[in-house]
């Protein structure tokens, strides 16, 4: 459910640095990027992009801390394991995963309510 005057900040694992024109990335942890944006109800404002500084290596939690530091209330991959998905739950960062596309028609498609919880990638079992 979305709340109209209730900003919140959803965080996006991109594989390039250009906002909402980004292309989100497989992973979440490994990614080169993240894209942070701003929404108030269905209203987009302030889009930041931010190299990960864990790109070359991260212990598990890491990530998911800096995405929590960041006053994320959302992260969106395509892919993350279910340890880093426990994480945000701790964190209190719900976790989303959905197939890569850029981001801006992603953020509508959250903002339309078409993705769901977050689903542990293949490769992380």
């Amino acid at each position: 459910m979305i709340i109209i005057g209730c900003v919140m900040k959803i965080s996006f694992a991109s594989e390039d640095g250009k906002g909402l024109d980004s292309m989100l990335a497989h992973h979440f942890g490994r990614c080169p990027y993240y894209i942070f944006v701003e929404v108030d109800g269905k209203k987009t404002g302030k889009v930041e992009n931010m190299k990960n500084p864990f790109f070359d290596g991260h212990e598990p939690g890491i990530v998911p801390s800096f995405i929590a530091e960041q006053k994320a209330d959302v992260i969106v991959a395509g892919g993350m394991g279910p340890q880093a998905i426990k994480w945000f739950e701790q964190l209190g960062v719900k976790a989303i995963t959905t197939e890569p596309k850029k981001i801006g028609a992603i953020l509508s498609d959250y903002l339309e309510g078409k993705l769901s919880e977050a689903e542990p990638c293949d490769e992380h079992g």
